[in-house]
């Protein structure tokens, strides 16, 4: 039987991840033993597999160079190295502004900067970041709590960015569109995470925001425009987080990291991803 490891992580949340134990029995089905591994365990040899695939490694946001490193030096990676590099800092988005891709308006205020907020309801997050973790929403009248927040972030040697508040969010959620092997797989609603405080905001909180979604073809069509272009081809797994603004569809965040896949509300889902990592291997 051929050998993987799954790449994951020590944190508590590694235990209520749905997507782990579909994934593993799917693969057994195509000849594959999965192992889970936590990524920063130095007691594994990470040549012992012929692949490593990177699945809830969800607490690389607080030791982001440390993952890189670890992940540069495994020689078989998915999704591979560059768009890790790549899609964990969120400073992404001005590339794919730059590639004339709609994404919802972001000011970045990088360590050492002082932040511009608009007079109306925006957003403060960190561009390294994990879903509304050390995220938060802010009136046109919380400029002073909005600037404590970026200080915190830069105290803690992390940059910002200022988005708008998408009220979209609110009534629709945002629309996460799964793909698979460069393949669009199934769409899940994302309910609005910024309602609430952030001390309520835990796994179980996060889960019950999801919902299955039929997938509106434009928005399809648009995520997949996206993954056309270099250097998404041919990635194992990408989720595109898109919502509605001004009535268009506009990137929230292009998730090629560690993305919640929600293969248990999609029947073929946890064969395909099996199948796209056996066809990896042959």
């Amino acid at each position: 039987m051929r050998r993987i490891a799954i790449a994951t992580s020590v944190s508590d949340d590694v235990n209520l991840d749905p997507d782990a134990e579909l994934l593993l029995d799917a693969l057994s089905d195509v000849g594959i033993e999965g192992s889970m591994c936590v990524w920063d365990d130095r007691s594994i040899d990470w040549a012992d597999f012929e692949l490593t695939v990177i699945r809830s490694t969800w607490d690389y946001t607080r030791h982001r160079v440390g993952y890189l490193a670890w992940a540069r030096r495994i020689e078989q990676l998915l999704n591979p190295y560059p768009i890790i590099e790549y899609s964990t800092d969120k400073h992404y988005l001005n590339d794919l502004a730059a590639r004339s891709h709609r994404i919802v308006p972001t000011t970045f205020c990088d360590v050492g900067s002082e932040p511009v907020f608009p007079d109306s309801r925006f957003v403060v997050k960190p561009t390294v970041g994990a879903g509304s973790i050390d995220a938060d929403k802010y009136g046109r009248d919380d400029h002073e709590r909005a600037l404590a927040h970026v200080r915190r972030l830069h105290a803690s040697g992390r940059d910002a960015m200022i988005q708008p508040y998408v009220s979209s969010i609110d009534d629709d959620g945002e629309r996460a569109l799964v793909f698979i092997d460069g393949k669009f797989s199934h769409a899940m609603t994302k309910g609005a995470m910024l309602n609430t405080a952030a001390d309520d905001r835990d796994a179980l909180f996060r889960r019950e925001q999801m919902s299955v979604s039929a997938a509106e073809p434009d928005a399809v069509a648009f995520a997949e425009s996206v993954l056309s272009e270099e250097p998404f081809r041919e990635i194992l797994y990408a989720r595109v987080d898109l919502v509605k603004l001004d009535e268009c569809w506009a990137i929230m965040e292009l998730e090629l990291v560690e993305p919640s896949l929600f293969l248990a509300y999609d029947d073929d889902a946890p064969r395909q991803l099996a199948n796209a990592i056996r066809s990896r291997l042959d």
